[in-house]
């Protein structure tokens, strides 16, 4: 825990780029939200409201007044997104402020995360495009009062952020950068996920294309990538990521059923293995889904909070309205429905057929479904 002492600059444990605070109750559950789902951010918030898991979740608490924290954080992050009002904000952050090329951007968000503010460093520090992002992960209404926006163009580095996506490695984040904007031509490659990422009022920046696949981009020519599947890349197409960024969209999900009292280490090591197989990306599964009779089995619940994916469970009536190939009364006979991994998948996603059926593993079932984003 950092104890906070006046005359002290404490010390913090930095890992991504933006850092979340709060101190409030309303503000923790807001904070522990964006952190479970901000890429590359990280959460600090009072210990009085330690729920346990907060090593496990690499979360920092502190006790003492926030203003002592946030000197730290200046010095550290690219963003600072605050959960409390924004004039106390303003009076805390007004002794630190240097020069809007080297301050972060400062965000602020409403106890009851309806208003997301962009307070500092709208333009170069990038609060605007950190705003939007925030809101629409939120569901809130974004506030930029500045009077001209900044370039619009792709923030490489919050790429898809609002819709949950992740990038596989940071390496590239800022040549990539770089050639977005100097107006390179670069090359969207996007065979998954969420397609109404350009979200300005103005058309895509010309030097910006975009192609279904990696070989398509290919014949066309670019200077840099930006590639969006939940698939593993092949040897031959990983040249595209020599400027490039892999940003994988969360559109798997998995069915399953169990033995009662299947291990957790079990269940996880067919997960793995069925998508080694299907040659998809662990990091592009949304939600793990089943029967309600397995919303308590301990070993499914395990593995969706080590990965941080949604569990779903349904009823045997929902599962069999669900028309599915193999049927089976064994199932039946035990759960009250025809099957529980393919229904399961195909409700959770939306999709109207299964990528995977049905694979039997020891005592695990598994189907995969993949969200038809269009």
């Amino acid at each position: 825990m950092i104890a906070l002492q006046e005359g002290e600059v404490p010390a913090v444990t930095q890992q991504g780029d933006y850092a979340v605070v709060a101190i409030t109750k309303h503000g923790v559950e807001l904070a522990r939200k964006l952190g479970s789902s901000f890429q590359n951010s990280d959460v600090y918030y009072m210990s009085k409201f330690e729920k346990g898991d907060e090593e496990d979740k690499g979360i920092q608490l502190f006790s003492g007044s926030v203003r002592l924290l946030l000197p730290a954080l200046f010095q550290q992050y690219k963003g600072i997104i605050i959960i409390i009002s924004l004039g106390a904000v303003v009076r805390m952050i007004a002794p630190l402020l240097k020069d809007k090329k080297t301050d972060p951007g400062v965000v602020v968000v409403d106890d009851k995360g309806e208003n997301v503010i962009s307070v500092l460093s709208g333009h170069i520090g990038g609060a605007n495009e950190l705003t939007r992002e925030i809101a629409a992960l939120l569901k809130a209404h974004p506030v930029i009062t500045t009077a001209s926006d900044v370039q619009k163009t792709i923030p490489v580095d919050l790429f898809g952020k609002r819709f949950g996506w992740v990038w596989d490695s940071a390496e590239k984040l800022t040549p990539v950068s770089a050639s977005v904007v100097n107006e390179e031509k670069v090359a969207v490659i996007q065979e998954s996920g969420e397609k109404r990422w350009w979200h300005y009022d103005t058309p895509i920046p010309e030097n910006i294309n975009s192609y279904s696949s990696i070989e398509e981009a290919k014949k066309d020519g670019f200077q840099a990538a930006l590639v969006v599947t939940h698939r593993l890349l092949k040897e031959e197409e990983k040249h595209v990521l020599d400027n490039g960024v892999l940003y994988r969209p969360k559109n798997i999900v998995l069915g399953m059923g169990c033995n009662r009292g299947t291990s957790a280490s079990e269940i996880e090591s067919v997960m793995l293995e069925t998508l080694e197989e299907l040659q998809f990306s662990v990091k592009s599964v949304k939600a793990i889904s089943t029967i309600d009779l397995k919303k308590d089995e301990e070993g499914l619940l395990q593995v969706a909070k080590k990965y941080g994916l949604e569990f779903s469970y349904y009823t045997p009536e929902e599962l069999n309205e669900v028309e599915i190939k193999n049927p089976s009364e064994t199932v039946f006979k035990y759960t009250g429905a025809y099957g529980v991994s393919e229904p399961a998948a195909l409700l959770k996603s939306g999709a109207s057929e299964l990528y995977l059926e049905k694979k039997k593993s020891g005592n695990v079932t598994i189907s995969v479904a993949v969200i038809p984003y269009n």
